[in-house]
């Protein structure tokens, strides 16, 4: 991975509270709980576009008038805290734009579900030593 992408890379963790941390560790302010659920519902399509009026079915039972609208704020909400040095000329490259709505752009490493997935397959076909040392990670 280049300094760029390395200096601007984002965690997330959906295995629990949902949580983004920045390159250096710290925990990014997500807002609210609306805010961390359309990003849990991107991280759960795994890059895959989630249209928006999924996102407002997904996110109320009854949507209220202007919920696309507060959608579109969440993301840009969300956006701000994923890719703060982002330059207004340049596109977003984690929290994407796509057809009729967004995907999350994370890397299989990035993503804690997608770490214990891979983590708890290889685990399965290993040798025991190697199997406690993947299970611990």
């Amino acid at each position: 991975m280049g300094s760029e992408a390395q200096a601007s890379r984002v965690t997330f963790g959906v295995l629990g509270p949902v949580a983004a941390w920045g390159a250096d560790g710290e925990a990014l302010d997500l807002k609210g709980p609306r805010h961390r659920a359309v990003l849990a519902r991107l991280a759960v399509a795994r890059g895959r576009v989630v249209p928006l009026g999924v996102l407002v079915e997904d996110l109320w039972e009854t949507p209220p008038a202007g919920a696309a609208g507060a959608i579109r704020t969440f993301v840009g909400a969300l956006r701000r805290a994923i890719e703060p040095d982002r330059s207004a000329r340049t596109g977003f490259r984690v929290l994407v734009t796509l057809g009729p709505g967004y995907a999350l752009r994370a890397g299989p490493g990035d993503l804690d579900a997608l770490r214990f997935e891979r983590l708890a397959a290889a685990a399965a076909s290993a040798p025991a030593p190697r199997a406690l040392e993947l299970s611990g990670e």
